[in-house]
């Protein structure tokens, strides 16, 4: 049901910036809400079977390619590589944090997970209070990475003393509630980077579904608000409880998407400009 409730809002979001068509483009409304809802999180050879499926349920529906603008050119400005399957992973990262308020980047190491969050919250950065592809405007962004295995349960969301029966506030419980009382009008990403298991995101499912809530052993309830965005950024869901997984968008990120030459421009470019160097 989330995911059909993703969908839905997807589609929600292409109609009012369309009011008024006819019955024709409507399908291609929801054509492109379940492409958006569903590419990113699919293999390459996953995709062929997706399209086939896809072709099949709207058979005589042509989707023509869909135009960022000025958001797909800040992209490119802001990442060093030109790499055209980084920037379809940095948009469709942008598209998922539009219907998601949680979300997991997967992917082995080397497949641009950490850069694809930078870049984005970079080019929108660069755009602030320019129109945005999906409605409204572009906003500044925030991003705050925190990885969860290096602390303890209590470093992490707070714990009682058992001596002193003092409560001691933790880092994300600290970050969550200084983010509620900000009257900034820039988004905030809260970044996981660490292995996800049972061991401390059963405590943010509240969080990742309609809730929206951080429920403290304290007693304490954290609302979030609609500038915040909770994103994990894992190697695999192997350990990761299914209602977990069932409440967060995906984006998978393969290191076929780079190639080598993505990794050479970019080793290259550091060493230009480590080095002071100015001719191409």
């Amino acid at each position: 049901m989330r995911a059909v409730k993703t969908v839905i809002s997807t589609a929600g979001n292409l109609k009012r910036e369309n009011p008024d068509m006819d019955e024709v483009n409507v399908l291609l409304i929801c054509l492109r809400a379940i492409r958006d809802a569903n590419v990113p999180k699919f293999l390459q050879d996953d995709l062929k079977l997706f399209n086939g499926i896809v072709s099949d349920l709207f058979p005589n529906i042509r989707e023509s390619p869909v135009d960022y603008g000025i958001l797909e050119e800040a992209i490119r400005k802001s990442s060093s590589s030109s790499c055209t399957g980084f920037v379809t992973k940095c948009i469709q990262l942008y598209e998922t944090t539009v219907v998601r308020h949680g979300l997991m980047l997967v992917g082995p190491t080397g497949s641009g997970k950490t850069k694809s969050y930078e870049v984005l919250a970079a080019a929108m950065t660069s755009l602030k209070g320019q129109p945005a592809a999906s409605g409204g405007n572009y906003e500044e962004v925030r991003y705050y990475v925190l990885n969860p295995k290096s602390i303890t349960m209590g470093q992490l969301y707070g714990e009682f003393n058992l001596l002193t029966h003092e409560w001691t506030d933790g880092i994300f419980s600290t970050l969550m509630r200084r983010g509620t009382v900000d009257a900034g009008t820039y988004k905030k990403w809260y970044m996981f980077d660490g292995p996800v298991d049972a061991l401390w995101i059963e405590n943010m499912n509240t969080v990742l579904d309609d809730n929206k809530k951080l429920c403290l052993s304290s007693g304490e309830i954290i609302k979030m608000t609609e500038s915040m965005t909770m994103m994990f950024e894992v190697q695999d869901l192997a350990v990761a409880s299914p209602a977990t997984v069932s409440r967060c968008g995906m984006v998978y990120l393969e290191p076929s998407i780079l190639g080598l030459i993505g990794h050479y421009c970019c080793f290259y470019l550091i060493l230009k400009l480590s080095s002071g160097q100015n001719h191409p």
